[in-house]
């Protein structure tokens, strides 16, 4: 089985080996993985939950 192509919901940039990525539930709704490349995590781009349409980082 292939792995998923996983990108960052920010920026949609593929995090297939990149340092410093991160994946983590919707803080919201629980549902939704938020994905999230280290620059966007650095620059605390803004994402929002395709599920609950929370939006962070803050």
């Amino acid at each position: 089985m292939a792995e998923k192509d996983l990108k960052c919901t920010s920026c949609n940039t593929s995090i297939k080996g990149i340092k410093g990525a991160t994946t983590f539930k919707c803080p919201s709704c629980g549902k939704q993985e938020i994905i999230r490349c280290e620059h966007c995590r650095v620059i605390v781009a803004r994402y929002k939950c395709p599920t609950c349409g929370f939006s962070g980082p803050n």
